[in-house]
């Protein structure tokens, strides 16, 4: 049995995470764990909201804490009945200290974390990859499935290869952690510049990996930009999960050449399976 934990802010609760948690957990009989982040620095209003006109209102403060309060007990109570609706089997943390330190804490213990690529754990909106998603997953200690902001069901899975280390470590992880997924169709992709060759790297190897863990996949050899081939290659699957490895490089080199699932995240509304790889 496999520990599953669905990440949400119970502010601004995510519906497509419970969904593909429900979903995944329900074709491999884990355990869910919901994982409300309660950061105690972290409200739905700003310091402006509890000011009155003699200053800081000490009964705005109470009542705009009360509500939030109500809201993250209701965004649980949402998560427990449609977990109990599906009939799968779940618990409940109520992470109250810093978001990032809890959640990357309960990676530690668990096989797969499933959060929204929104999540900002802060009342100011960012465009995806946000902050906080960027923070966990530089350091995360288990495979993510980071997910749109809206559901939709999986129709084929896309494995992205590039010879590295990191994007064989992805499949592996996918092919242990999700194997009811391997009944769809399967493309594994890679992408060569103007300057190489139209081979994939370490064909041999590559092609014997696959054979073992998704039989039945179509290998596909893109030429040009990486990061626009892929993006260009994924318009037209608009059902696809996106299977990569990803943050294997140290700050400095994120620096200057983004991770491909930042790329992913900016401009797709796909679900990405990322497996941390540290080199």
């Amino acid at each position: 049995m496999k520990k599953v934990i669905a990440a949400f802010d119970g502010l601004k609760f995510s519906e497509s995470t419970l969904e593909y948690a429900i979903e995944i957990v329900k074709n491999s009989s884990g355990l869910l764990v919901g994982i409300s982040l309660e950061d105690f620095t972290y409200h739905s209003y700003s310091v402006f909201d509890i000011v009155g006109s003699e200053g800081v209102s000490a009964e705005k403060a109470k009542l705009l804490r009360d509500k939030d309060r109500k809201t993250r007990r209701e965004s649980v109570q949402h998560f427990l009945n449609a977990c109990h609706k599906a009939n799968i089997k779940t618990k409940i943390h109520r992470d109250k200290s810093l978001a990032i330190q809890e959640l990357l804490k309960e990676t530690i213990y668990s096989d797969l974390l499933i959060i929204s690529q929104q999540e900002t754990l802060t009342h100011i909106k960012e465009e995806p990859p946000t902050r906080f998603i960027r923070d966990l997953l530089t350091d995360i200690q288990c495979p993510v499935l980071i997910v749109p902001k809206v559901y939709s069901r999986t129709e084929c899975i896309i494995v992205l290869y590039n010879g590295a280390p990191s994007s064989v470590y992805a499949a592996k992880m996918f092919s242990y952690m999700l194997p009811h997924f391997k009944d769809l169709p399967i493309e594994v992709v890679t992408v060569k510049t103007d300057s190489e060759e139209m081979t994939i790297p370490e064909s041999a190897l590559i092609r014997e990996f696959v054979d073992c863990h998704f039989p039945d996949a179509n290998i596909k050899v893109l030429h040009g930009d990486p990061e626009i081939e892929i993006v260009k290659h994924l318009e037209a699957k608009q059902n696809s999960l996106v299977v990569l490895g990803a943050y294997q490089r140290n700050m400095v080199a994120r620096w200057f050449r983004p991770s491909m699932a930042d790329s992913l995240m900016r401009n797709m509304q796909l679900p990405l399976f990322i497996a941390h790889y540290k080199t």
